[in-house]
């Protein structure tokens, strides 16, 4: 007889399940937090999934999966993810597309890596220790996030907290957080969500002790969002003053034609045909998007005459992007060429005073460490690097009421807070944002960009127009609620500006239509408390993650409280 008696050749052989539990886990925690991380994000209508997107991996993480398992599979989820997001990329470079959505899947995903090493040593800890591991970490998340703005030159494309575009009631604590606050609370409620689950399908408690704490404390802060200005954003109507009649022109010039000389003709055709259109509503102001014009506007005489003659017909101020040329600013240099927005006057024409653009797009506009990478210009057909503007003064415009300050921003400049904050802090009493989308197809690239500009609304208080070469274009009010969208119907041709019909309208279109405009009395000539304080919230982020390492870092991992079914071990 053997002296060993461990193994009962009786017994049962291990179930499918037991033998392939962590594979099983991987595949499943993989494919929920693909579709639940999409699903959270425009085009998609279902910003709910972003309450829960991290729970799966979040619940498997108290579990402690080997820690090479764990980050291969959540790594991968997001960079499949964000390569889907931003999809739309594929309409202007592939090799783009490869890299980028890969690239910030990463980045975002590297924020679950501390919570593998966090969540299951917040097991059997006091209240006041898993509180802080929570806050750290809703916090670290929001570090992550703003280090998107700045880190290789800075893309912080849909911040978790522009998944809620269309849900207004959690957006107003930007307006003192900025969209961390607002990303800060839905990472809050998906650990909370995961700590009330593992406590009632993994810990043996029974009566009041079944209570999650960490799922308590992410309610509170989701009913302070809620509760915030709750009598300013019902009480509306009665303080809306009007700003204007602002009439949005969409050309629709297709990116393949338009710089192309031969086209330049027809293209100021469209323009001329949908800006007289435009002036016959009687107008305060004709918005066009950006780099409208085939030439430069400033540098070119023809162009700045044609122009300034069509102002003069339509008779309303014309605000429209275009190019500027510029004398060098160096003695025997080249030429400076300016992104840039212009006011055109009916009555005395080009103004003196212009925007350029401040943030460039790498690889579109500039070359990041040209003397390092210029060889790329080999591959990417993009010239000589744009002159960056350093100015957010606003652009005034008269109106038959009054002068406004139009605080300008080009293209996705709208993506980065501070630029927003900066046109506010000069006195901007309202942004518009121009910019063409054509580059990218008509997929989820214009609702995604829209989006960021919802949350700079709330930020600084000011109403946001935004007129796209083909869509989105619209008006978004200062507490982030959509009041205008330009649509078409798709059978009928008919246009609207009602956003309940955007659902099944086109943004996607050649066409005019004109808007009035209001602001909030409360709000005009006042600045939020994120404007005169900015990222204040960041380093109250970064407090909180550091706190909530040290009060876990002590601790020891405790024992793994598992249905005797489970085949999961303690491991890492």
């Amino acid at each position: 007889m053997p002296d060993d008696f461990s193994a009962d050749s009786y017994d049962a052989p291990p179930s499918f399940w037991r033998r392939h539990a962590d594979r099983l886990w991987a595949a499943g925690v993989f494919l929920a937090t693909v579709v639940l991380t999409v699903a959270a994000f425009p085009p998609s209508r279902t910003p709910e999934f972003a309450y829960a997107f991290a729970v799966p991996a979040l619940f498997w993480a108290y579990l402690r999966p080997a820690f090479r398992l764990f980050a291969l599979t959540t790594l991968a989820a997001q960079a499949v993810a964000w390569t889907i997001i931003l999809g739309w990329l594929h309409h202007v470079t592939w090799g783009g597309l490869v890299l980028l959505g890969p690239f910030i899947g990463a980045w975002i995903g590297s924020w679950f890596l501390a919570a593998w090493w966090t969540l299951p040593r917040m097991l059997g800890r006091p209240v006041l220790t898993r509180l802080l591991a929570l806050f750290g970490l809703a916090g670290l998340w929001v570090v992550i996030e703003w280090t998107r703005t700045w880190m290789l030159s800075g893309f912080p494309w849909l911040p978790l907290a522009a998944s809620q575009w269309q849900r207004m009631s959690i957006l107003q604590i930007a307006s003192f957080t900025g969209a961390g606050g607002v990303s800060f609370v839905l990472i809050a409620m998906n650990l909370g969500f995961t700590a009330y689950a593992h406590r009632l399908l993994r810990e043996n408690e029974r009566g009041f002790n079944r209570r999650s704490q960490e799922f308590l404390a992410a309610m509170f802060l989701l009913l302070v969002c809620v509760a915030t200005q709750v009598q300013e954003t019902f009480n509306r109507p009665r303080y809306a003053v009007p700003l204007g009649r602002f009439a949005f022109v969409q050309p629709y010039i297709p990116q393949n034609v338009k710089w192309d000389p031969s086209e330049g003709p027809g293209i100021l055709r469209v323009l001329e045909t949908l800006t007289l259109a435009a002036g016959s509503t009687k107008p305060d102001v004709i918005l066009w998007p950006e780099a409208t014009t085939p030439w430069a506007v400033k540098g070119n005489a023809d162009t700045r005459a044609w122009v300034e003659h069509l102002a003069h017909a339509a008779g309303a101020p014309l605000v429209l992007g275009s190019l500027a040329i510029e004398p060098p600013a160096r003695t025997g240099g080249e030429e400076d060429w300016f992104n840039s927005v212009f006011v055109i006057d009916p009555a005395t024409g080009l103004q003196p005073h212009s925007y350029a653009k401040r943030k460039l797009v790498p690889f579109g506009e500039f070359v990041p460490l040209r003397p390092l990478l210029g060889w790329l210009g080999k591959f990417v057909p993009i010239g000589d690097d744009f002159g960056r503007g350093d100015d957010p003064s606003p652009l005034l415009v008269n109106t038959a009421a009054r002068p406004l300050a139009l605080g300008t921003l080009v293209c996705y400049e709208d993506i980065f807070p501070a630029l927003a904050r900066q046109s506010v802090l000069a006195g901007a009493d309202l942004l518009v944002v121009h910019t063409n989308n054509g580059w990218f197809g008509t997929g989820g690239a214009a609702y995604q960009h829209a989006a960021n500009s919802v949350l700079r609304a709330v930020e600084t208080r000011r109403p946001v127009l935004r007129c796209g070469n083909g869509g989105w274009s619209g008006w978004i009010d200062e507490f982030g609620s959509i009041r205008a969208v330009l649509t078409q119907d798709p059978d009928t041709g008919t246009m609207s500006v009602d956003p309940l019909e955007a659902r099944v309208g086109t943004v996607y279109f050649r066409g005019t239509q004109t808007v009035a405009v209001s602001a909030d009395s409360r709000w005009i000539d006042r600045q939020s408390f994120y404007v005169q304080h900015g990222d204040w919230f960041i380093g109250l982020c970064t407090a909180l993650a550091a706190l909530g390492f040290l009060a876990l870092r002590p601790a020891p991992l405790a024992p793994v409280k598992t249905p005797a079914h489970d085949s999961l071990t303690e491991r890492g």
